[in-house]
């Protein structure tokens, strides 16, 4: 897919766990719907609303925690501040009364377990991922919505354009990593610099810097409180969070009250090979397992694949002592503009592409931003992206029991160590002598993704789901 603008803050997104395709993306759809029905003056006269879940949707809503998002999305809860303490106790209380309060106004009648119908066999044309959303009005007949949610929290209604589609093109239009290159040289910037700029054509360069950083606190939140909290993952698989212990393991003792105090910590620690090769690891394991628990986590570019940017990113403002703000807006700024090639020339859903269009795309974000701060040229950036990416093809997404647990959150510690592995790799290397190039790499994605047997697409019908002994299938 093609268009002519996506921003950085498209593919850098706010949200809630567990899939940004499965959850963030069918809430956002909800929210979309009850908003539509309050603009046309519907909504006081809605009686019921029907949810039809499809595809993917369908088979790993449930374990995704499609439902629940429905529920809080129709409600007009913002997954961007919700409480998300509060999640259980909203969805308790609509379960236990049977009925929601519609885009926060008016309540209506609604049975989670008869108003949203999880139809297994069956999938509409234009996305694995789509959801349907009829109102009912009584003697005012029907109103419905059909939308697809197409990975990333991205979400397009049927009979519509992408909702962060942007009209106007930017002052330097990227579609591929051909276009990025031809600007950088034109201009003899790096790619951060040229993405800035289409940035800077919407926001002022105080807000891009200002909300940049505010991802980034996100993503610090989300480490320190995966890395503190202990306890079994919900679901149902009783999967044990690791990243407590291993924190507690490697802090030894080490005195700190607060993330500021804990970063230091870490860093006194020492650099040896093994030591930040854990942190790393565990950095990652608390980004996926805070998702995996409906933490707050940034799409980056989804759930969940949500732990390999932050795992990458902190690895180099702590180790490789350059804990400064304008090196991780850099990062940030040559990540975002990766993955929105991928998007733009392949997929970053993984009920299209399988894990490769997840965890593939987000190491080779990461590889790219990475480069970028540690002093790579844009051919550097764009050659560590190739080669992480090279080696996540063909990578299926096949969650156990419908959950995003295994083998979902130990791949965002590979992810992660991948992407190190080709920022050194590239900055090493002599990118005019390379073999394969990012756009070779994208175009081979999205065959094998075309090519890939649904089983291994986010339907847990191949695969470890389906060799794991578990009971919790879902249809």
């Amino acid at each position: 897919m093609q268009s002519e603008y996506l921003s950085v803050f498209d593919m850098f997104k706010i949200g809630v766990g567990p899939s940004s395709s499965h959850t963030l993306g069918p809430w956002n759809a909800a929210r979309q719907f009850a908003g539509n029905l309050e603009q046309k003056g519907l909504l006081q006269d809605v009686k019921s609303v029907l949810v039809q879940l499809y595809g993917s949707l369908a088979k790993t809503g449930r374990g995704h925690a499609t439902d629940w998002a429905v529920v809080l999305g129709l409600s007009g809860y913002d997954p961007v501040h919700i409480d998300t303490a509060l999640i259980p106790a909203i969805i308790d209380k609509v379960q236990t009364n049977q009925q929601l309060k519609l885009n926060d106004k008016g309540y209506i009648g609604f049975d989670m377990a008869h108003d949203i119908r999880f139809n297994c066999r069956e999938a509409l044309p234009y996305h694995p991922n789509a959801l349907t959303f009829i109102a009912d009005m009584a003697e005012q007949g029907q109103y419905s919505e059909t939308w697809y949610s197409v990975g990333g929290g991205f979400i397009v209604r049927e009979g519509g354009q992408l909702a962060e589609e942007h009209g106007e093109k930017a002052p330097c239009p990227i579609n591929n990593a051909a276009d990025l290159l031809r600007w950088c040289t034109a201009r003899q910037e790096h790619i951060w610099q040229v993405v800035l700029e289409n940035e800077n054509s919407r926001n002022s360069l105080e807000d891009v810097e200002r909300k940049l950083l505010a991802i980034y606190r996100v993503m610090q939140d989300c480490i320190y409180r995966g890395c503190h909290t202990p306890g079994i993952l919900p679901g149902g698989l009783h999967v044990k969070r690791r990243a407590y212990d291993m924190n507690q393991r490697l802090i030894a003792g080490k005195e700190y009250t607060d993330y500021d105090s804990w970063f230091q910590a870490i860093r006194n620690g020492g650099k040896e090979f093994a030591y930040i090769l854990e942190w790393v690891s565990c950095f990652a394991l608390a980004v996926n397992e805070e998702n995996a628990s409906l933490g707050r986590v940034v799409t980056a570019p989804t759930n969940g694949s949500a732990g390999v940017i932050p795992a990458v990113l902190h690895y180099f403002v702590v180790f490789c002592d350059d804990n400064y703000p304008e090196k991780i807006i850099r990062f940030l700024l040559t990540a975002g503009e990766i993955g929105s090639i991928f998007k733009k020339g392949a997929t970053i859903s993984a009920a299209q592409g399988g894990c490769q269009a997840e965890i593939g795309v987000s190491s080779a974000m990461a590889a790219a931003g990475l480069t970028a701060v540690l002093g790579g040229t844009p051919q550097q950036c764009l050659m560590a992206a190739e080669i992480a990416m090279e080696h996540h093809l063909g990578m299926t997404c096949d969650p156990v029991a419908g959950l995003v647990q295994v083998p979902c959150i130990e791949r965002n510690t590979m992810g992660a160590i991948k992407a190190i592995a080709a920022a050194q790799l590239a900055l090493t290397g002599d990118p005019g002598a390379a073999k394969v190039s990012l756009d070779d790499v994208v175009k081979t994605m999205w065959e094998t993704a075309r090519d890939m047997d649904s089983r291994y697409k986010e339907t847990a019908e191949g695969g470890l789901a389906v060799n794991i002994p578990v009971s919790l299938s879902e249809c």
